[in-house]
């Protein structure tokens, strides 16, 4: 058996590293990492430089510390856009497209916006014909659609947040919706409370959104489902919140992911 290469026990603790990052609720402390993976201090400076370097990790000079880089983002969006989640999703967006016959979507958090990975249209129908901006790849706010207003919901509150530290991150397109991080607390209780989230003209003017958390097998939001549809026509936000938190549960299921148990 070849023997395995010296360089192995950095790429280990450098891997650690980034696991630890993407488990925190916010930017983490060199210090901090060094104590939680009983590694040397002066290690965990020489792995953040080179990390760094590459994209993976963020340093914050205001909090003094790391957080996850776009690099780590890239590769964990190629495994979702490769992998089993948009795939185990397509036929649930397509049968929840049929029954309320409008289009369905599949989004994900990065960073305080939604980033929608999968839609599903009614092949006939008044909406149908509806026109959305929410197609494949397109990123609006997370704090003013239903998809991420359903995953953002299901977050800690430290990691909300943040997410929204700066009065600039609660940017309007309609002039409605949360200005200050009250008010967006005040709009994910209600979800929570719920078990779906909903937008009425946060996005586009005589549009209504709702959209429900999938989980992973830490119950951590890992995507959402929702669905837009003309403000003033059927169905109701209830109906529609139901057939997608059917949807959710199920994909949460299919990737083998627990919703977290209610208080």
């Amino acid at each position: 058996m070849a023997q395995s290469s010296t360089t192995s026990p950095a790429v280990g603790r450098a891997l650690d590293i980034l696991v630890r990052l993407a488990h925190a609720p916010g930017p983490v402390r060199a210090a901090a990492l060094a104590r939680d993976l009983n590694l040397p201090r002066s290690s965990v400076y020489h792995m953040l430089s080179v990390l760094v370097d590459r994209g993976f990790v963020v340093y914050v000079p205001g909090e003094q510390a790391y957080g996850l880089g776009v690099t780590a983002f890239e590769i964990g969006s190629a495994y979702l856009r490769h992998e089993p989640l948009e795939r185990l999703a397509q036929p649930i967006l397509h049968q929840l497209a049929r029954q309320l016959g409008q289009a369905v979507h599949l989004g994900i958090l990065h960073g305080n916006e939604t980033v929608y990975l999968l839609k599903e249209r009614p092949s006939s129908g008044p909406a149908a014909e509806v026109s959305l901006i929410t197609d494949i790849g397109v990123r609006l706010p997370s704090h003013l659609t239903a998809n991420g207003r359903a995953i953002l919901a299901a977050l800690p509150d430290a990691q909300v947040k943040a997410l929204y530290a700066k009065r600039s991150d609660f940017i309007t397109r309609t002039g409605r919706g949360p200005r200050t991080l009250t008010e967006l607390r005040r709009d994910l209780e209600e979800a929570r409370a719920r078990g779906w989230a909903e937008e009425v003209e946060l996005v586009t003017a005589g549009l209504r959104s709702v959209g429900a958390a999938v989980f992973d097998h830490n119950s951590r939001p890992v995507a959402a489902l929702s669905t837009t549809w003309r403000k003033l026509s059927y169905p109701e936000p209830d109906v529609v919140g139901k057939a997608l938190q059917w949807g959710a549960d199920r994909l949460t299921s299919r990737i083998s992911g627990q919703a977290p148990v209610s208080p």
